[in-house]
């Protein structure tokens, strides 16, 4: 029989008697470390970037965005190509585009080769994310062993996530292009260990061409709008164009979607209260974290005179206590329900902006550095117990698609802060009035969204356990190919 023919568990099973499920497991979680790393690494090497190649805010504005709009754009149709060519070769596929465009930015003789590169950059990781859990539900058939499997995967993208802007600061003192190198090391170590793991049974999966079609339109279009506002106006035809196109693909995305056979988004899921909620939520929180480390790692540097490495040292205790922060999330959310921890750790992410804009400008920088902690532990707190909640009240026919659209716009968020806040900051005269704008609107689109927090329906506890529920939610977010 062929392998195309077994179900899932068969294929697991037949990869753990050949290769053993470690080589799946440590590939997925490599793979997931480099996405969540560069998603944040480019930050604190901007100004070196731009020294480099020279341009200006909005080249440097697409370098970070160039990244994460296709990353947003793609996510939401990637798992159906995962399904449709297998997870491994899919992650292969993804995998060796993510190495040879990471190799590409390092090479890049001008600005923009580098935003090309970072484009299809993007695009690989796409590709790969769903593929990592579809990888490690194929390796790991008993669910108890796969809930620790997924456990040992998503911390790979808190350690990149982490490790983002401190590995920028130390990369950009050798030469700002080791940002983009040290990927390739790691992807290469990834591809070789596909090769100890089983081939990928396909599955009929269609795929919503116009509705990603148009998507990709839409989220350019208004990105390119945002960013170009900064440097040549609101009024500009330019601007007023993007943004007209950028309203038109929405609405083709919207008309796709209600009359297509296979949407990528069903609007019945969005017209979900828990759905929609959580969407704005995932967004508002993007807004504020990615917002707040573009702009204070340019602030710091480019007003303060930091270097690269300093900036990045900056970040460090933030990122130490988001990672002991983040169990805490579910250990709340199984004592005073998931509310709680969303709620609250909205209102400390914004807390925490508001006091930084508060904060002379004499300010030592070490206070700045303790300013940042509210912000990112306020994120580690919300967002497992969002994704928790959301996947515990959605059909679980609809799960793979509710978390695409929760990480989608997650991901859009941090996108369109960069292309805001950065035309906010474009002229150095008025950076800091510009800067303190960006972390205002941050502040309150998380207030409005802490407001609507409370409109999220309770879980019930009985019939789970909080292990069960944990359990679940790793079972749900692997066969939906997502990231948690």
């Amino acid at each position: 029989m062929s392998t195309a023919t077994l179900p899932t568990s068969s294929i697991g099973d037949l990869a753990n008697r050949r290769f053993g499920s470690g080589p799946a497991l440590i590939a997925a979680l490599l793979g997931f470390f480099v996405i969540t790393l560069d998603a944040l690494v480019v930050n604190v090497a901007l100004p070196a970037i731009g020294h480099g190649l020279g341009g200006g805010m909005a080249g440097l504005q697409w370098v970070v965005d160039g990244y994460t709009l296709m990353f947003a754009a793609l996510l939401l149709s990637a798992g159906s190509v995962s399904d449709r060519i297998g997870a491994r070769q899919a992650y292969a596929v993804g995998l060796a585009v993510f190495v040879a465009s990471s190799a590409a930015c390092g090479l890049a003789p001008n600005l923009g080769v580098l935003i090309a590169a970072r484009l299809v950059q993007g695009a690989g990781a796409a590709v790969m994310l769903p593929a990592t859990l579809a990888l490690i539900r194929e390796a790991f058939p008993d669910s108890a062993k796969r809930a620790w499997a997924i456990s040992m995967w998503a911390l790979g993208g808190s350690v990149g996530t982490a490790a983002g802007p401190v590995a920028g600061g130390l990369l950009t003192l050798i030469d700002w292009r080791m940002i983009f190198f040290v990927n390739v090391p790691v992807g290469l170590t990834a591809l070789f260990l596909l090769t100890r793991t089983a081939r990928s049974p396909r599955r009929e999966a269609p795929i919503d061409w116009i509705g990603q079609i148009a998507a990709v339109a839409a989220m350019s279009a208004l990105t390119y709008g945002a960013i170009e506002a900064g440097a040549v106006g609101l009024a500009a035809p330019p601007v007023l164009l993007a943004l007209a196109m950028a309203v038109v693909a929405a609405v083709v995305f919207v008309v796709a979607q209600a009359r297509g056979t296979h949407p990528m988004v069903p609007l019945p899921l969005l017209r979900s209260r828990t759905m929609a909620i959580s969407a704005a939520v995932g967004f508002a929180m993007n807004v504020g974290f990615y917002g707040m480390i573009f702009l204070l790692g340019l602030y710091l540097q480019e007003m303060r005179g930091l270097s690269a490495l300093s900036t990045g040292l900056a970040f460090v205790p933030m990122a130490l206590l988001t990672a002991f922060v983040s169990p805490t999330s579910a250990w709340l959310s199984a004592r005073f329900g998931a509310r709680m921890p969303i709620i609250t750790g909205q209102l400390l992410m914004a807390t925490g902006l508001a006091i930084l804009i508060a904060a002379p400008a004499a300010a030592p920088t070490w206070l700045l550095v303790v300013l940042m902690i509210p912000v990112g532990t306020g994120g580690a707190l919300a967002v497992p117990s969002l994704t928790a909640l959301l996947l515990d009240r959605v059909p679980a026919e609809r799960a793979g698609t509710a978390g695409g659209v929760l990480n989608a716009s997650r991901q859009t968020g941090g996108a369109l802060a960069v292309a805001v806040f950065g035309a906010l900051v474009a002229d150095r005269a008025g950076f800091v009035p510009g800067l303190h704008t960006g972390l205002l609107i941050a502040v309150a689109a998380l207030a409005a969204t802490a407001a609507a927090s409370l409109l999220l329906k309770p879980v019930p506890r009985e019939g789970r356990s909080h292990t069960s529920r944990y359990r679940s939610i790793g079972e749900s977010n692997d066969e939906a190919h997502q990231t948690a």
